[in-house]
């Protein structure tokens, strides 16, 4: 053997690595992958910058060897969101901020007790943006899961007819060898396919969900529940405080006060949190795709920059009228979100107001960020073509406001013992109506109208939903007495 060092290549420069070895390495070796090296090489790949051909290597192996399970790549969309916040500046959260939080959120438990009997829920979580990723990401990708699926079937749909429609005189326009019959390639370039399709898919949820941390005050602002119990994200927090001219102590309980209602809603309606997720996905999956937009798309972006694809593929996803699926998923879900913040407000304005002098400010700023469309709109509207908006959330603080005065704090929270008595979307344009109905209910009971009648179908499509999706992803989530339990033991 011999002591002797070997040969670098003049300058030092890297060797330029062969097609065929790359694709071997990367999918594994059989006769197709030296087909389509060299179909590369004519397509001019092999004369790329040997550097960027190594980067290639790399990115392709990092995503071909990773096993890949549905229509998201998971562990991408994590990397790409971590990697998001990370360059917009995300620092560890300090024993300090840790402690701050807890003591905030104990403060917060204490005015909440006096309002509402809902039970507290703990212990309290001070997030970094990069924690808050790696917390939520697994409901990010059973929200969006569904029209992942669709949108992967479309895109391979578009594919596989642009390539059919050649034949194999056409080869030459792709840089195929001579005699490869276009078409053929698509069973061989199918499993590739659904991988490439699933990491585009990872990618943009990581960048949504990424740009989503660095809005977020806490974990659960959204109206949806991402985190368990009470999550506060310190420096998100302190941003939204320094344009409102209010002190920043006051500002911070304040938000407490929301999320930790917030928890207790979730954990004490179990019912509910479900009910928002099956709607999410209800909707997502009825979604109508696109297919002549996408099939366009394709035919005019470049095939071999994956960049220029994606961008193509960008706002030529979904077809522009939901169907009418889609539109009683989105009113119940607007609905339930109303609800939630309109409960989330009463009761946080009734537990700060004798002890938060800019109660009143306070309240008035969140429901204008909430109004206004944020992140999170702009997350689910890439996502799946889905506003995320509380647009009623003045009309339901009123429906819980005038139950309250009328039959008090215990009839108000009441409401949410199951779905048959949480308002409807006609009860936020009559308040006083609902507020009858649930003081004789035997009159309501002995004369049903058309409206209950569809109040009724409504409600059993959204519990087949709920028993489905409980039945598909109940490992995986802590159930609803594991809760129930951690709520009362921690009060």
């Amino acid at each position: 053997m011999s002591n002797n060092p070997p040969e670098l290549p003049d300058d030092d420069e890297p060797q330029q690595p062969d097609l065929s070895e790359l694709l071997r390495s990367v999918l594994g070796g059989d006769s197709a992958n030296d087909q389509l090296a060299s179909a590369l090489e004519q397509m001019g790949m092999q004369d790329i910058d040997p550097q960027m051909m190594q980067q290639l290597q790399s990115q392709l192996q990092a995503m071909m060897s990773t096993p890949v399970e549905g229509a998201v790549n998971l562990e991408l969309a994590t990397d790409v969101a971590r990697k998001t916040v990370s360059a917009a500046g995300d620092a560890s959260v300090s024993a300090t901020a840790a402690r701050n939080v807890e003591q905030v959120v104990q403060v917060a438990n204490l005015w909440l007790d006096e309002v509402t009997d809902f039970a507290a829920v703990g212990p309290a979580k001070a997030l970094s943006r990069a924690e808050w990723v790696e917390q939520t990401m697994p409901m990010w990708r059973q929200l969006v899961e569904p029209v992942a699926s669709g949108v992967n079937a479309a895109i391979e749909r578009a594919m596989g007819e642009q390539l059919r429609r050649l034949d194999p005189g056409d080869a030459a326009q792709l840089g195929l060898p001579a005699g490869v019959d276009p078409a053929a390639l698509m069973g061989q370039m199918q499993p590739m396919m659904a991988r490439m399709s699933a990491g585009m898919f990872g990618a943009q949820i990581g960048q949504a969900v990424g740009a989503l941390a660095g809005d977020l005050v806490s974990g659960s602002e959204i109206g949806l529940p991402l985190t368990d119990g009470v999550a506060m994200l310190p420096a998100n927090v302190s941003d939204f405080a320094e344009g409102l001219e209010i002190d920043g102590g006051e500002v911070n309980l304040y938000l407490a006060v929301r999320e930790a209602a917030r928890a207790r809603l979730f954990a004490g309606v179990p019912w509910l949190g479900a009910a928002l997720i099956a709607a999410v996905q209800s909707y997502a999956g009825d979604i109508s795709i696109d297919t002549e937009g996408i099939e366009r798309a394709i035919s005019d972006a470049d095939p071999s920059d994956p960049a220029a694809m994606q961008e193509a593929l960008q706002g030529s996803l979904f077809s522009a009228e939901p169907s009418e699926a889609q539109q009683r998923a989105l009113a119940h879900m607007e609905t339930l979100l109303a609800l939630v913040e309109g409960w989330v407000d009463v009761v946080t304005n009734e537990a700060t107001g004798q002890h938060l002098p800019h109660t009143a400010q306070l309240s008035e700023a969140v429901r204008r960020r909430r109004a206004s469309g944020g992140p999170a709109e702009r997350v689910f509207a890439s996502l799946v073509g889905l506003e995320l908006r509380p647009r009623r959330l003045r009309d339901a603080a009123q429906v819980f406001t005038a139950l309250s005065d009328a039959m008090g704090q215990q009839a108000r929270d009441g409401a949410w013992k199951h779905p048959d008595f949480a308002p409807t979307a006609d009860d936020l344009d009559d308040p006083q109506a609902y507020v009858r109905r649930r003081q004789s209910p035997d009159e309501q009971a002995a004369a049903p109208d058309e409206v209950d009648a569809a109040l009724e179908a409504l409600l059993a499509q959204g519990a087949a939903e709920l028993d489905a999706e409980r039945s598909t992803s109940g490992d995986d989530e802590p159930g609803d007495d594991e809760q129930d339990g951690s709520a009362k033991g921690d009060a």
